[in-house]
């Protein structure tokens, strides 16, 4: 654990993630300087509140200052195949995460979940499986609240609720969950690393610090890629799968199954639960095998689980017009993604492709030909948008129609037109979103605009948000 008092640090990449670190940094007494290779007037803002608190900024900086720094904290947006990053390691200046100066600092144990998907949505349900049973939480990390933002709060938590990327897990020394999650590993973030081998590598990072009496709740799928690779799992494992009925915990038709000693037998019906799709029954697999291990009693849990509805952007149905669904799967960032909505989407009874897919955004290196037959068999016409949309055509064209359109607009009033009753109109676009919008919850609010504008177009009836429209069933059109 670094001294911070009086020590000259650079914090490189601004974001959230970095304002934070700046701040505990300067809350602790450090000479701060701060670094981001951009110059945009949203970074203008935020380097203003900095240099408030007396922190020094350059923007638009395409090398590292020639300042002698005790310490560097990176910013998991920041490669660590950065230029900067390279010259930091030749001039052997010490250099740790964000996520790790919170963890040095925090003041209470941790559950920390990592995984490509899901991540999300299981760091909600052990945050809410903890708070009913009246353990003091905060859900922190990757969620979209730092870490470093939090530090001073922990003292009075039980533990804090981690969701942690393989990004944060690349610049981690010390950092050291008593609960570690690993939900999957599927092929994500490919500009980034040179391999898969490479990104397990990152994930598996979560477990480097655990000992013996730790706790590891693995995706057994995950945890034999982790084998494969001589990758150890120091502490306890609970597997868990929805397709391998030797994991600890499993899915059997609609029910969660547990084989743990002591533990035998039935533990949830996702009968009667909100989320659905056995990517869902994993995450819920997961959360349950986090509270077994924190000695939540299960009926409490059971009844926190049912009642949880998904978060926006996550295969949320937006609207049924006129037979029509209209799903919002922005979140969906990469092709296992796509392909667990799609599994997840209701079929025709007669089985023939019903789904418009809107997909497309910012290339990760990820190989599109991979889901081609799942698009055979559910995909009716694909509408591709974004710097990768000539890439996916050239993968899905021998699998479904595709047409290439210049916005997300113009892609869903497409598929709009083109859908009958039974039809799903989806957007799951199995790219990042940083080439045409803010982030995936921008993304998702235009499609959903882009839906009611639709809506209303076809009615000649402009409504408010959630008001019925003639000549159509409208369940919920959010803003």
């Amino acid at each position: 654990m670094y001294a911070l008092a009086n020590k000259h640090i650079l914090v490189i990449g601004i974001g959230a993630s970095g304002m934070a670190a700046a701040r505990l940094l300067c809350q602790m007494e450090a000479a701060v300087t701060v670094v981001d290779s951009a110059d945009t007037p949203a970074l203008q803002r935020e380097a203003s509140e900095l240099r408030k608190l007396g922190i020094h900024v350059l923007l638009g900086a395409v090398k590292v200052p020639d300042s002698a720094f005790d310490l560097v904290v990176l910013s998991p947006g920041v490669p660590v195949q950065s230029p900067m990053v390279r010259e930091i390691v030749g001039r052997k200046i010490p250099l740790i995460g964000e996520l790790e100066l919170g963890y040095q600092h925090t003041r209470c144990l941790n559950v920390a979940i990592t995984g490509t998907n899901g991540k999300t949505t299981t760091t909600e349900l052990v945050c809410r499986l903890l708070t009913n049973s009246n353990r003091k939480t905060i859900a922190a990390g990757n969620i979209g609240l730092p870490l470093c933002d939090i530090v001073e709060r922990t003292k009075d938590l039980d533990m804090v609720t981690l969701e942690v990327s393989s990004f944060q897990l690349e610049t981690i020394q010390y950092f050291r969950p008593s609960v570690a999650v690993l939900l999957n590993i599927t092929p994500d973030h490919l500009d980034r690393y040179s391999s898969m081998a490479d990104y397990a590598r990152a994930k598996a990072r979560i477990f480097t610090n655990q000992q013996s009496f730790d706790w590891a709740i693995v995706q057994s799928e995950a945890l034999a890629q982790l084998r494969s690779l001589d990758l150890p799992v120091p502490a306890k494992v609970i597997t868990f799968s929805a397709n391998n009925r030797r994991a600890d915990i499993h899915l059997d038709r609609s029910l969660i199954i547990s084989r743990l000693e002591g533990w035998e037998g039935p533990l949830l019906d996702m009968d009667r639960c909100k989320l659905r799709g056995p990517h869902n029954a994993e995450n819920l697999m997961a959360a349950l095998a986090v509270g077994r291990v924190l000695r939540l009693p299960l009926e409490e849990m059971v009844q926190g689980l049912k009642d949880f509805s998904p978060a926006p952007h996550r295969c949320e149905l937006v609207v049924e017009w006129n037979g029509i669904k209209f799903v919002n799967d922005s979140k969906g960032t990469n092709l296992d993604a796509i392909q667990k909505a799609l599994l997840t989407m209701p079929a025709t009874q007669a089985g023939e492709p019903n789904v418009l897919l809107v997909a497309g955004g910012k290339d990760k290196g990820l190989d599109f030909h991979d889901i081609g037959p799942l698009l055979a068999q559910r995909v009716k016409h694909a509408f591709l948008i974004g710097e990768t949309r000539e890439r996916i055509r050239a993968a899905w064209s021998l699998f479904t129609p595709c047409t290439m359109m210049d916005s997300l607009l113009e892609a869903v009033a497409s598929a709009a037109d083109l859908a009958v009753p039974g039809d799903v109109v989806l957007l799951s676009p199995g790219c990042s979103s940083f080439d045409q919008f803010q982030n995936y919850q921008h993304r998702g609010d235009v499609f959903r605009r882009a839906v009611k504008g639709w809506i209303e177009k076809q009615s000649g009836n402009p409504t408010a948000d959630g008001a019925k429209l003639h000549g159509g069933r409208v369940e919920a059109i959010e803003k």
